[in-house]
């Protein structure tokens, strides 16, 4: 059946699904899939035994991938993660997709998860489809409006060509750039992944295998829906620490 969403908010089930009194638990399958990963464990069979001893369902799971890590990549993550402050005058580069559709999730009032990493991602996805909904043009007002008080000296957007509709996207951008006048240049590429790892520029995204493996990065999602959303669906799955004592009262 073709696509016929006009907005990129929540799933059906989410109202259910990370209600506050699921919430507990999915923290705690967070912190047990962080330890496991943290171990050196697969993550594939990791979150299967992680899901199943909680009862979580397909998209429970896929948030807690999303949004768990090992204590090793943490580290990493936050000894490269460069703070909005220090974007002004700078190059940067932005991982499109994860951009634009976090911050329309936010707008739609779709889940917003914050990670371990104190980032914010959504839990939507394009499927080789992208299709404009009503928050696209909203959200990307609301970047260039940002990235304008920031001041960075340059910014590339990165869209992945083999997309549906991804240069229907960068006319769209390119038209709201020339308005308003934004400094943007908008790039189809084959991978924008690939590109991210190796940039010399501070990389704008969430994706956790780009961030593992990419120099500076800035999680500018995050920084827009504190600023900007202030209504956003926010769920925080970061796990505070507990003794095995308290850990194992609050799961009986």
């Amino acid at each position: 059946m073709p696509d016929k969403r006009t907005h990129r908010g929540p799933h059906p089930e989410d109202s259910k699904l990370f209600a506050s009194e699921a919430l507990g638990d999915l923290r705690l399958a967070s912190a047990d899939y962080a330890m496991l990963l943290t171990k050196g464990y697969a993550p594939k069979s990791s979150l299967k035994l992680v899901g199943d001893r909680f009862a979580l369902t397909e998209r429970q799971r896929l948030a807690l991938m999303r949004c768990a890590c090992s204590d090793g990549q943490l580290h990493a993550r936050d000894s490269r993660r460069i703070s909005i402050d220090d974007l002004a005058g700078s190059r940067i580069v932005i991982d499109g997709y994860n951009l634009l559709i976090t911050v329309e999730a936010a707008i739609s009032g779709g889940i917003i998860l914050k990670g371990r990493d104190r980032c914010c991602r959504d839990l939507a996805g394009i499927h080789g489809t992208y299709r404009k909904v009503t928050e696209t043009v909203p959200a990307l007002e609301l970047i260039g409006s940002f990235l304008k008080e920031i001041d960075p000296a340059e910014v590339t957007w990165l869209l992945d060509k083999p997309v549906s509709n991804s240069g229907r996207l960068r006319k769209i951008m390119a038209d709201l750039a020339k308005e308003n006048p934004w400094p943007w240049q908008v790039e189809l590429v084959l991978s924008p992944d690939a590109v991210l790892r190796k940039a010399d520029s501070v990389v704008v995204t969430t994706d956790s295998a780009v961030l593992d493996l990419c120099g500076r990065w800035s999680s500018l999602a995050s920084e827009i829906i504190a600023a900007k959303i202030p209504d956003a669906w926010i769920i925080d799955l970061a796990h505070k620490p507990m003794n095995l004592r308290e850990h194992g009262r609050k799961r009986s």
